[in-house]
């Protein structure tokens, strides 16, 4: 995974808080899968932390689930925390590289989609691990290799730098959950297929979204008039039979315990989930 722009990112976060929950319809999506697991684990929680919680659209469901639980909503942005409901919880401005928070405090972590954006994924897990009690529950989601591999093979066609980012696979962020200390993790994957009449709506939509190129190794000048319609015209290539052009998204969703392996393993209908220590060598 190549590094990113953490500077800009943040930069970005304050920049779309605004307008963030009108516009992210794939955060608004994966979110409801996510916390749908939530239901099938038997945990009793006193503390939960939304990890990168943005504008704290979760806690309503939070609230549901544990309505005796305190919930932490801790994200790097302060503007996405100041554009957070008046009734949100506890608010901490902080990056989840290094948690604020004591040791064995908290009973259940989740995130939603900050782990494509962090620096080490690995120190994120750390914290989680760190700051979870015995037994405690790590849930999140996050990108997969997968994702907008049309759009990166358009850009690949007609140019050689990196324009889209490229995301770690499930078998790496499970190493690195174990790597983390935490027990048996159990990870799935989904595939959305986005489909696009008008490839512009695609980029508008990222951009209001924040999911630009924000690449450490990216070109830094605006990209010619030149180079973008051949791109679009590489993309024209690529659409599918029906003339859509398909943005996928590969949704990795990872579940993971401190202690012994926890109760409550979470699966979606169709989708295979299985503990990380399964798996088989890969040649």
């Amino acid at each position: 995974m190549h590094e990113l722009d953490q500077h800009q990112l943040r930069r970005d976060s304050d920049r779309i808080a605004a307008d963030f929950d009108r516009s992210d319809f794939l955060c608004r999506e994966s979110r409801a899968r996510l916390l749908e697991r939530l239901e099938l684990i038997t945990l009793q929680a006193d503390v939960i932390l939304d990890l990168g919680g943005g504008t704290g659209a979760a806690i309503a469901l939070l609230r549901q689930r544990f309505p005796a639980a305190s919930i932490v909503s801790l994200d790097w942005s302060e503007a996405m925390l100041a554009a957070a409901a008046d009734d949100s919880p506890l608010q901490i401005c902080a990056d989840g590289h290094q948690l604020p928070l004591a040791d064995a405090s908290v009973d259940i972590v989740v995130s939603n989609l900050m782990l494509p954006g962090c620096a080490d994924p690995v120190q994120v897990f750390a914290e989680a691990r760190r700051v979870l009690r015995v037994p405690g529950l790590f849930l999140f989601n996050t990108l997969g290799p997968d994702t907008l591999k049309n759009l990166r093979r358009a850009w690949a066609i007609v140019d050689e730098a990196p324009h889209v980012h490229v995301f770690a696979d499930m078998h790496n962020i499970g190493d690195a959950l174990v790597q983390a200390g935490f027990r048996e993790p159990v990870m799935d994957v989904e595939h959305i297929a986005v489909r696009y009449r008008d490839i512009n709506r695609l980029f508008a939509d990222l951009r209001a979204a924040g999911a630009v190129n924000r690449l450490a190794a990216r070109r830094r000048t605006l990209t010619p008039k030149g180079l973008w319609n051949r791109m679009l015209a590489a993309a024209e290539q690529l659409r599918s039979a029906d003339g859509a052009f398909v943005a996928d998204v590969e949704l990795i969703t990872g579940q993971a315990w401190t202690g012994a392996a926890g109760p409550g393993v979470a699966m979606a209908d169709g989708v295979a989930s299985f503990p990380v220590s399964r798996l088989g060598k890969r040649g």
